[in-house]
């Protein structure tokens, strides 16, 4: 989460950033990958400004900060830990903080400030996709963007733009569709030669993922004896449960460098999800030089563009097709793979920490 102080009263203009207790306090998952990459970009980007973390609960600076990038105390007391109402307006206000970037749909309740709020998807108001824990997010973030608390919001895409647009109400001036980016491990490298031929899923298993549509494709698939469908990431709660099948592995989490390792090498990356805010493991695996399989989801295919497969993601058969051709056609995976590397060369964390500094002076201006 990310903000700026107001002028020093010498001319100059600092910008800080922090995070709540969800993006930076937990261990993995996109939000705490968007927050910290986030922080560290802007931080180099603009060093003549400061950026400042803040939370409820104790925190890690990201690794490789800059000397621009701190992190407040964490909250103690207990009118600080009645957070958004209390404990962070009164430091805000304290530190004369002049725009507050919530990383993870909130904002400070009272508007002391400009602010920023991030929109990653729609999935908690969404039945069919809404994730375990989201119930307080859906209660509150309408009630922050309707009474104007939240003077700016970004989405990931445009995709979710257009659909906060029309779900909250908001006038189109009010939101910015900013991308993401990959993180510094996942870049362009040699396939490793040789090796069994496999199919990679990465990513949390929660119900939106949609890995059962790639076990039973997976069945469907005219393919190699040696051949493997590998499947990284960590149970979310309520995904469904599913004994693997013969040639399936399930590596649960996997860190970044070897899953880079594992982006090269495969086949091709599978990502049937149901919905999605952006699709980072997409963008992870393409610039690792993947060929990739996704489904015909709006944000999906906006962040693959011409570079993805584009698949419905309730057709098992297409997907079992697909992935008999990938094994039949290395011709095909290499230009797929060659166009990947294209694609996924116009993302950096750069440009994402420059458009939403713009953001942040937009937000400035209107407040």
């Amino acid at each position: 989460m990310v903000e700026n102080p107001r002028d020093d009263g010498e001319g100059g203009k600092g910008h800080r950033c922090r995070a709540r207790e969800k993006p930076l306090a937990a261990d993995g998952g996109g939000v705490s990958r968007y927050t910290a990459e986030l922080s560290l970009a802007l931080a180099r980007c603009y060093p003549e400004d400061q950026f400042r973390l803040y939370s409820d609960q104790r925190f890690s600076v990201p690794g490789g900060a800059p000397p621009n990038l701190t992190a407040a105390p964490a909250a103690s007391g207990l009118l600080e830990r009645r957070w958004w109402l209390a404990g962070l307006p009164r430091r805000l206000r304290k530190e004369r903080i002049g725009v507050f970037h919530g990383c993870d749909f909130a904002v400070p309740y009272l508007p002391a400030q400009p602010s920023v709020l991030t929109l990653h998807d729609l999935s908690p108001w969404l039945a069919d996709h809404s994730p375990p824990g989201s119930a307080r997010v859906a209660r509150r973030t309408p009630f922050l963007l309707g009474l104007g608390l939240a003077t700016m919001a970004v989405t990931p895409s445009e995709a979710v733009r257009r659909e906060a647009i029309e779900f909250f109400g908001l006038h189109p001036g009010r939101v910015a569709a900013i991308p993401l980016a990959a993180s510094d491990p996942f870049r362009p490298r040699a396939r490793p030669p040789g090796g069994r031929p496999y199919f990679l899923f990465a990513g949390n298993l929660d119900r939106r993922k949609n890995v059962e549509l790639l076990l039973e494709a997976w069945r469907g698939t005219v393919r190699p004896p040696d051949a493997e469908l590998l499947i990284a990431g960590r149970r979310r709660d309520g995904a469904p449960e599913f004994p693997p099948p013969p040639g399936v592995r399930l590596l649960g989490a996997v860190p970044d460098a070897a899953l880079a390792e594992l982006y090269a090498g495969c086949t091709a990356f599978l990502f049937p999800s149901r919905y999605e805010g952006f699709g980072l493991p997409v963008l992870e695996a393409m610039r690792c030089g993947a060929a990739v399989l996704i489904s015909r989801d709006p944000a999906l295919m906006e962040t693959a563009g011409e570079a993805g497969v584009c698949l419905d993601a309730g057709d098992p058969k297409a997907w079992a097709g697909a992935m008999t051709a990938a094994l039949g056609r290395a011709d095909w995976i290499e230009e797929l793979r060659e166009a990947s590397l294209r694609r996924a060369a116009e993302f950096s964390w750069e440009r994402t920490a420059r458009l939403t500094r713009e953001v942040y002076d937009e937000a400035a201006a209107r407040f």
